[in-house]
């Protein structure tokens, strides 16, 4: 059962309180006071009732009372003096005044489609499920936040996690009812569209759930950005999606190019949910269908030719935050062993071989989501890692300096800008080359906060700065690697590094 008053909603079932939608944060004890006083708005409440039901007859000062009446006015936008919705009845207690309606709480595909704006672009995010934590699901290669409801074992599989926490689901820029942009997208730009989903749904931290084509975003968020990430799940993933010689298991190019043709072409999306997942059913390879053909065939080229060259096997090794990674021994999408890769690279991951080929998420789900509760229930607070994995932008010269990203210092004096990845980096970048001032960018774990900007990659992007020449941009062979998709116009100049500009 749900309340509303004013633009708020008080859900006993979901224990939140939102605001046209976007939960409001509340403490346990101030929710639970606000709720006791709404649902018994009749009759001035007792201050020893509130101590009884809230407290569970411990003893507690009246202090303590008068400080959750305070915190509680402030989350709904009321206050002592106006007393506009919870009134101080002095000698006897507290009454909620304000009009109350009773709505039923909604079914979680019966939640409203919300937009987030990121890069000029409105990203469609979806909030259900309930609970302290927020998760954030990066879904793989595409999704569609009302037809993701219409395959009840999928729609199961979202249910339970909502069980978990508050889930936060979107769709990726040019999928789903999310805008389509002009150009391919890079991993980087939609990282950015999940940090933009979690502060439109006011999420400040959550565990990010990423499996698929989901999994490298996630990592790549992880690595960069752990303040925002609580912990990482990964299922069904990969860190490269093109084969190399220290990374065997990926498909070629040649098959990478095949496959995005004969999709394309035949529009084949029953066949290749068979193949995915061969336990799937007709319904369930109809229901792909549908749920792949909101996306137009170009816009389906375009993203696999972006998803073939994303390599976040340098991001691995500074994920700092708990990891869990799962993979079925039989997937025919990505295979064990690059789970098993994606595990042995992350500091601290633990990996679970799960039984069977089905690579898609939805099916036997609760195997996957008994090892997700479990991975959550150990879970201990901690405080966010001191350093992230960041671009950092040497200059040399006395040229314009990009007007983005944080501006730092090295020990030895040398300044730097530091970004949160490095395609942002050469964004900024571009517009200044061909003057005086020389640039170099390399990969660092950095200090998340402060002046001084310190560590083995800076001293690189430093070097690297010193040898560009004037006008021009010098990047380490990591940075071409996470640019990889974003098409920087990067050229090759010996020694595994790249210029761009004259």
């Amino acid at each position: 059962m749900a309340y509303a008053f004013d633009d708020l909603e008080l859900d006993r079932d979901t224990v939140e309180l939102r605001r046209a939608g976007v939960r409001v944060p509340v403490e346990p004890q101030v929710f639970e006071v606000l709720a006791h006083l709404v649902e018994h708005r009749d009759r001035v409440v007792p201050r020893e009732e509130l101590m009884d039901t809230v407290w569970g007859g411990r003893f507690v000062s009246e202090t303590a009372v008068t400080s959750r009446i305070k915190q509680a006015r402030q989350a709904i936008g009321d206050n002592g003096q106006a007393q506009r919705l919870i009134r101080t009845v002095h000698g006897k207690g507290y009454r909620f005044v304000g009009p109350v309606r009773q709505v039923e709480a909604a079914r979680p595909g019966d939640a409203p489609v919300r937009y987030a704006v990121s890069d000029g672009l409105h990203i469609a995010y979806q909030v259900t499920g309930r609970g302290e934590r927020d998760i954030v699901l990066v879904a793989g290669f595409v999704s569609h936040l009302e037809l993701d409801w219409a395959d009840p074992r999928h729609a199961a599989f979202l249910d339970r996690l909502g069980t978990f926490g508050r889930l936060i689901r979107f769709d990726k820029r040019g999928t789903g009812l999310s805008d389509r942009p002009r150009d391919i997208p890079d991993l980087e730009t939609r990282m950015h569209d999940v940090l933009a989903v979690m502060d439109a749904a006011g999420s400040r931290r959550a565990v990010v759930f990423g499996y698929s084509e989901g999994g490298p975003m996630a990592c790549l968020l992880a690595a960069t950005h752990p303040e925002r990430v609580e912990a990482l799940a990964l299922y069904g993933s990969y860190a490269k999606r093109l084969r190399a010689d220290d990374y065997p298991w990926a498909p070629t190019r040649a098959e990478r190019d095949a496959y995005a043709e004969r999709l394309a072409l035949e529009w084949s999306w029953e066949a290749d949910m068979r193949v995915m997942a061969p336990s799937a059913d007709d319904a369930m390879a109809r229901w792909w269908g549908q749920r792949a053909r909101a996306a137009a065939p170009s816009t389906v080229r375009a993203l696999i030719a972006m998803n073939s060259l994303v390599d976040v096997r340098d991001a691995l090794g500074s994920v700092r935050v708990p990891t869990l990674v799962m993979h079925r021994r039989g997937d025919r999408d990505s295979t064990v062993d690059e789970g098993r890769y994606l595990a042995g690279r992350i500091p601290g991951a633990r990996f679970v071989e799960l039984a069977g080929a089905d690579h898609f998420v939805a099916i036997d789900a609760h195997q996957i989501l008994d090892r997700v509760e479990a991975f959550l229930g150990d879970l201990t607070s901690a405080p966010a890692p001191a350093r992230a994995l960041a671009a950092v932008l040497a200059v040399a010269g006395d040229g314009a300096r990009p007007s983005g990203g944080r501006a730092g210092r090295t020990p030895g004096g040398r300044d730097v800008v530091v970004f949160d990845g490095p395609a942002t980096a050469i964004r900024e970048v571009t517009g200044l080359l061909g003057a005086a001032t020389a640039f170099g960018l390399d990969i660092a774990e950095v200090p998340l906060s402060g002046s001084t900007v310190d560590g083995a990659g800076v001293d690189s992007a430093v070097s690297l700065a010193d040898r560009a020449g004037p006008g021009r941009l010098l990047v380490s062979a990591t940075v071409r690697d996470l640019v990889a998709g974003a098409d920087p116009g990067l050229r090759p100049a010996g020694d595994g590094t790249h210029v761009l500009g004259p």
